[in-house]
């Protein structure tokens, strides 16, 4: 049984943005072994239909299992929403999301019940967070807004770029005038945003980052299934992805508490 403990965390995105949960993963568990695939090739997700995001998480969970994982982390809200309660079904380890973690921060933060959540348009569009939310608080008012140019605007490294105030202020008046008092960043990029974000809203919007919450839900599950890794020894981490490896490379030591220098690409159309 030992050798399973210290298998690693299979962790995957369509690009740069699940970092900020493996990040809170590394902060959280650091003793965990991490895997990670970003898409980068396919990018972003949120425009793409449910049947491609499924095809894409089932490729990638292939590819994780040749790395012999213990457990997957879906960090990517667009497949949360679309792909999460296919792939668990279908595979064997245990396989979680960031919007039921994302969802039960803000019902426990939420005062006056109005939350808001920002994601791309596949994940507003399916109203997982809306299902997930009422579920936990039935009389939760929920405004949902797609952002898509955020991921782009982060991807390309504009995230404090005077830009990105303007498509804030675009996509986010109408919600600035609501009395939401609590808001998930429903997509994994969006946290990078984030100092943006709370600046535009000012301090009556609690802002919940479901990174954490992810994190925690993953400690939870591996100390369940007594499947965490005691080894005393700091975990190590491996960085995949489906192309553009330089430029992930970049993004990955810029935003990751120690120096990312290899990724390797694979070609996922071969899982």
């Amino acid at each position: 049984m030992e050798k399973n403990n210290t298998a690693p965390i299979g962790v995957f995105d369509s690009g740069v943005g699940g970092l900020t949960v493996a990040r809170e993963i590394m902060r959280q568990l650091p003793e965990e072994n991490v895997v990670y695939f970003g898409d980068t090739a396919r990018v972003p997700y949120g425009s793409k239909s449910k049947n491609n995001i499924i095809r894409f998480s089932r490729q990638i969970i292939h590819f994780l299992r040749t790395k012999k994982v213990k457990a997957i982390v879906i960090a990517c809200n667009t497949a949360s929403a679309l792909a999460l309660d296919t792939v668990q079904k279908e595979f064997d380890i245990p396989i979680i999301g960031v919007i039921i973690p994302g969802a039960r921060a803000a019902v426990s933060e939420t005062r006056n019940g109005k939350i808001g959540v920002l994601g791309t348009e596949a994940t507003i569009k399916s109203e997982t967070y809306t299902k997930v939310i009422r579920s936990l608080k039935a009389d939760a008012e929920v405004v949902g807004k797609p952002c898509p140019l955020f991921v782009p605007l982060v991807e390309e490294g504009f995230a404090k770029h005077r830009i990105t105030e303007e498509v804030i202020d675009i996509y986010l008046a109408d919600m600035k005038k609501t009395d939401i008092d609590t808001m998930i960043l429903g997509c994994t990029h969006y946290p990078l945003l984030r100092s943006r974000i709370m600046e535009y809203f000012g301090e009556k919007v609690h802002i919940v980052n479901p990174a954490y919450e992810t994190a925690m839900d993953l400690k939870a599950i591996l100390k369940e299934r007594n499947i965490a890794n005691h080894s005393g020894e700091p975990g190590t981490y491996d960085f995949y992805v489906s192309d553009a490896a330089e430029k992930f490379t970049r993004f990955a030591d810029s935003i990751l508490p120690y120096d990312v220098t290899k990724t390797k690409q694979i070609n996922i159309e071969e899982y």
